[in-house]
C-alpha cells in the first residue's frame, strides 16, 4: 500500500499578519495566567512575612505549609467532602442522563419534544430563583441536621440541577450517531435497552467523558448551593470551605498556608483538565459531526 504524502501548507506572510492580534491577545492572556498562578505557587511554598514584603520565597522553600494546611485547616475534610460529590453526582448523571438521552433522540412518542423543551427551558431558570423554594421543602423534611442524609440532599441538589444540560449535551451525540449499528443488532435478536448498554453507549464514549468533565468541575467549584444547604462543617465541600478559610485569616493570619490551601482544592480539576483535554476537544467537536 502506498504512503499517503502529507504536504505542508506554504507560510502565508499575509493571512499570518491579519491573525496577529489575535495572537497577540492570546498570548497576553496566557503570560497573564502563568504570571498569577506562579505567583501563587510561590506564595504556597513562602511564608506570610514574605509574602507581605513582596519577595515570595526570599525565606526558603517551606513544604510543611501544605502539610499544615491539610491537617490543621480542614482541607483534608472538604477536599474529601467534594470528591465525594462530585464522583457520586456525575456518575449518576450520567446512568439517568444517557439512556434518557438515547430514547428522546431514537423514539418517537407523545411528549417527546415537550420533554426536550422543557430540559431546554429548565437550563435557563437561575438557581437563586429555586433555592428557597427547595430550602423550605427540604427543611420542613427535617434532615439537614442529619449528617448523612445532608450530605445525600447536596448530592441530590447537584444531580437534579444538572440533568437538563447533560442530558441535552448527550442528545447531540445519540442522535449523531447511526442508527445501522442498532439495526444490526436487532437483526441479531438484541433488545434495544441492551443494544444501548453494548453498543451505543461505549460509542458516545468522548461525549460522555466531555460531559463528566464538565459536571465535575462545576460541582467541585459549586459555591451558593453548598453555602445554603451545607449547614455543618462536616459535610461544606472546597468552594465554602475555602471561604470560610479566608474570613479565619482575620484572626490567624496565615497567608502562606491558605495559598497551600488554594493550590490543593485547584489541583484536581487542572490534573483533570490537563490530562483529558483531548477528549474535551474531541466530544464538543464529535457532536456535530454525522455518523
Amino acid at each position: 500500500m502506498a504512503k499517503k504524502r502529507t504536504l505542508m501548507e506554504p507560510f502565508n506572510w499575509k493571512r499570518e499578519l491579519k491573525l496577529f492580534p489575535g495572537y497577540l491577545l492570546l498570548t497576553i492572556w496566557i503570560l497573564f495566567t502563568v504570571v498569577l498562578l506562579g505567583w501563587v505557587v510561590a506564595a504556597s511554598f513562602s511564608t506570610t512575612k514574605a509574602i507581605f514584603s513582596g519577595h515570595v520565597l526570599s525565606q526558603g522553600i517551606h513544604f510543611e505549609n501544605y502539610v499544615k494546611a491539610w491537617t490543621n485547616s480542614n482541607v483534608s475534610s472538604i477536599f474529601f467532602n467534594s470528591l465525594m460529590y462530585s464522583v457520586v453526582s456525575c456518575t449518576l448523571l450520567v446512568l439517568i442522563c444517557a439512556p434518557a438521552a438515547y430514547v428522546l433522540s431514537r423514539f418517537h412518542f407523545a411528549g417527546n419534544k415537550m420533554i426536550q423543551t422543557s430540559l431546554v427551558s429548565a437550563m435557563g431558570v437561575p438557581v437563586v430563583m429555586i433555592v428557597l423554594p427547595l430550602f423550605s421543602l427540604i427543611a420542613g423534611m427535617n434532615v439537614l441536621n442529619n449528617y448523612v442524609a445532608n450530605k445525600g440532599v447536596l448530592i441530590f441538589l447537584y444531580v437534579g440541577i444538572n440533568v437538563p444540560y447533560t442530558t441535552i449535551f448527550l442528545l447531540t451525540f445519540f442522535a449523531n450517531i447511526s442508527r445501522a449499528y442498532e439495526e444490526a443488532a436487532a437483526i441479531d435478536g438484541c433488545p434495544p435497552m441492551r443494544a444501548f448498554w453494548l453498543i451505543m453507549f461505549p460509542m458516545a464514549q468522548s461525549g460522555i467523558i466531555t460531559v463528566t468533565i464538565f459536571n465535575f468541575i462545576n460541582i467541585w467549584n459549586e459555591y451558593f448551593i453548598s453555602l445554603i444547604f451545607a449547614n455543618s462543617d462536616r459535610v461544606r465541600p472546597v468552594a465554602v470551605g475555602l471561604y470560610s478559610m479566608i474570613n479565619s485569616m482575620k484572626y490567624t493570619g496565615d497567608w502562606s498556608g491558605m495559598f497551600a490551601s488554594v493550590i490543593i482544592v485547584f489541583l484536581p480539576t487542572f490534573i483533570l483538565y490537563i490530562f483529558l483535554s483531548e477528549k474535551i476537544i474531541a466530544g464538543i467537536t464529535g457532536g456535530g459531526v454525522k455518523g
